[in-house]
């Protein structure tokens, strides 16, 4: 069993339900074995994983069992914990069963999603301290080429079906494909714990790890990646969607694949175009917002514009195009980003009362990656407190990267936004695994768009101007709801929504460029921000309404994060109990 078994059904009663949350448990750290080790779970320390067709069905079917077992458990004898648990374990399985119509393995190729970005984090999944962690590494390095040859085995299967990428996302996953191979094998995230000094071990074991590491991976995984790439070039581009079929309503199933997407990110059955028309009244107010500190920040320049029909276009124009408002160099990103980290871990505790444990850390994003990816990103800390979270930030080509975006970027990615919320989460001793690890994507992103104004409440942005990459951002996050649904329900192209999002945000045109290749290979997760943070939001206010002057800051923060990532209804839940108990009796 799991080293984390206990911690399966961690402050369950029901026994049923803990019988099944701990096979549950014990299934899913089988099936990700990597995920597992960052866990503390060693077991499966040199396994990689299998995601063959075959146990592709097995997992579809065991899935299935699970979902077919929680329903028959007597949910009306259950405590309210234990209903909320089982509601949790439900809901994620119908939500992943969905999903399935999708065949996304069959056809999804993007810079976010192939074997180079996949395998390149391994490394820092699976740390590597004795010989022995170095060889169950090199076991793991050895089955890539087998999971490779999968992912182009089932590339090749949906290409029968008229299943395909569309042609931009697999031009630009080529050129991040060529870059790895032309790149020094010395220089591959892959061989890096062949170069660690390792100055325990002995010359003999630093030897025979770094002789292994060069050897598969110049070897077998590097004749891999080339036959991934050969299939790209060859069998997939020629056939790959064209530009005015971007979305996923050009593929067989597409609507129920949307649809799905939609349930998947956002835990609940909305309607798309519904959410298309929230994201066009959000852009509306935001826009007024940053046409109004546009003015107070921009006055004299304005004023030469005179008679301009579109003065938010001129204060976009302003801030893409003066370069004192951008960085010169890496290095002036990545302080940055750690003078905003050091500001919001002093003021926190003036907001919160639970703090995480674990650290947070400023990383650039690799080489490899940078030119392909998004503005920054946030990866957990091991649960085992081997690594901990890491906030990163994308240095490439620094002259587009803004000044005044870097503070409201740092709080979303860090703190208080996803390292708080995620490292609290981990922390919580008396929730069952599953619940601590995992959780709605709705609530994890809507919870981190709520820090970005919060910031501000906090006194975190230092000037007006910051206050504008503040709205940017929120503007950024209503434009997702537009473009996303615009992508993937309207037919637009990704011309039509980079046009849009260059309209409507701040953003620089390299930005929006990659923020939209992500949508387009990521249906459906950029309409959980502003759906979550709109729903924290609203249950705020009502608070504040009902407490009046019995309205604290600090127990609600705690309040919302105190039962880790759950959906929004059940957040719905937990707060109207909270405000009912500080109510006077």
């Amino acid at each position: 069993m799991s080293p984390l078994s206990a911690d399966a059904v961690k402050g369950v009663a029901d026994q049923g339900l803990r019988a099944l949350l701990r096979e549950h448990w014990e299934w899913m750290m089988q099936q990700s074995p990597v995920w597992a080790t960052t866990l503390g779970d060693h077991r499966f320390d040199d396994r990689l994983g299998d995601n063959s067709a075959g146990a592709i069905a097995t997992e579809r079917g065991r899935r299935r069992d699970f979902l077919a077992r929680a329903e028959k458990l007597p949910r009306a004898s259950m405590s309210r914990a234990d209903q909320i648990t089982l509601d949790l374990l439900t809901g994620r399985l119908r939500e992943d069963i969905a999903v399935e119509v999708c065949e996304s393995h069959q056809w999804l190729v993007s810079s976010r999603d192939n074997p180079i970005t996949e395998f390149n984090v391994l490394p820092e999944q699976h740390l590597v301290k004795s010989p022995a962690d170095g060889a169950n590494l090199v076991a793991r390095y050895r089955q890539i080429p087998r999971y490779v040859d999968n992912q182009i085995g089932h590339l090749r299967d949906g290409a029968s079906k008229g299943l395909y990428a569309d042609a931009e996302s697999v031009r630009r996953t080529i050129d991040l494909v060529d870059g790895q191979l032309a790149t020094d094998l010395d220089r591959w995230s892959l061989v890096r714990p062949a170069l660690a000094a390792h100055p325990s071990w002995s010359e003999a074991d630093r030897g025979r790890l770094a002789a292994a590491v060069r050897r598969v991976v110049g070897g077998e995984v590097k004749a891999a990646f080339q036959r991934y790439r050969k299939l790209l070039g060859d069998e997939i581009l020629p056939h790959a969607r064209a530009a005015d079929k971007a979305g996923v309503a050009h593929l067989p199933n597409g609507k129920a694949c949307y649809a799905a997407r939609v349930l998947s990110e956002t835990g609940m059955a909305l309607d798309p175009e519904e959410l298309h028309q929230i994201g066009l009244k959000e852009i509306e107010r935001i826009n007024g917002e940053m046409t109004a500190l546009g003015a107070k920040l921009f006055g004299r320049r304005l004023e030469r514009k005179a008679g301009s029909k579109n003065p938010m276009a001129d204060i976009v124009r302003i801030l893409r195009e003066d370069k004192s408002l951008y960085y010169k160099s890496g290095e002036e990103v990545v302080a940055g980003a750690q003078a905003a980290l050091d500001a919001a871990r002093r003021k926190i505790p003036d907001f919160f009362g639970r703090l995480p444990v674990a650290d947070c850390v400023v990383v650039r994003i690799p080489d490899y990656e940078a030119p392909f990816t998004t503005i920054a990103y946030y990866r957990e800390p091991h649960f085992d407190g081997s690594k901990p979270g890491e906030y990163f930030i994308n240095t490439y080509k620094p002259e587009v990267r803004p000044r005044f975006e870097m503070p409201v970027l740092t709080f979303h990615e860090s703190i208080p936004g996803h390292h708080l919320q995620i490292a609290i989460g981990q922390e919580l001793a008396s929730l069952p695994a599953f619940r601590r690890f995992l959780g709605s994507t709705a609530f994890v992103e809507g919870w981190a768009l709520y820090t970005e104004r919060l910031a501000d409440e906090m006194g975190l942005y230092a000037a007006d101007i910051d206050r504008m990459g503040m709205l940017s951002y929120d503007a950024w996050r209503a434009s997702r709801l537009v473009v996303d649904t615009g992508i993937h329900l309207k037919g637009w192209t990704r011309a039509q929504a980079e046009q849009y999002m260059r309209e409507h945000t701040a953003l620089t045109f390299e930005n929006i460029a990659n923020e939209v290749d992500r949508y387009i290979g990521w249906p459906g997760q950029a309409l959980a921000y502003k759906v979550g943070q709109l729903e924290i939001i609203r249950l705020r206010r009502e608070a504040e309404a009902a407490l009046g002057p019995r309205f604290d800051i600090k127990a609600f923060h705690d309040t919302v994060l105190a039962s880790g990532a759950v959906t929004l209804p059940v957040l719905q839940e937990n707060v109207a109990a909270w405000v009912a108990a500080q109510k006077p009796r």
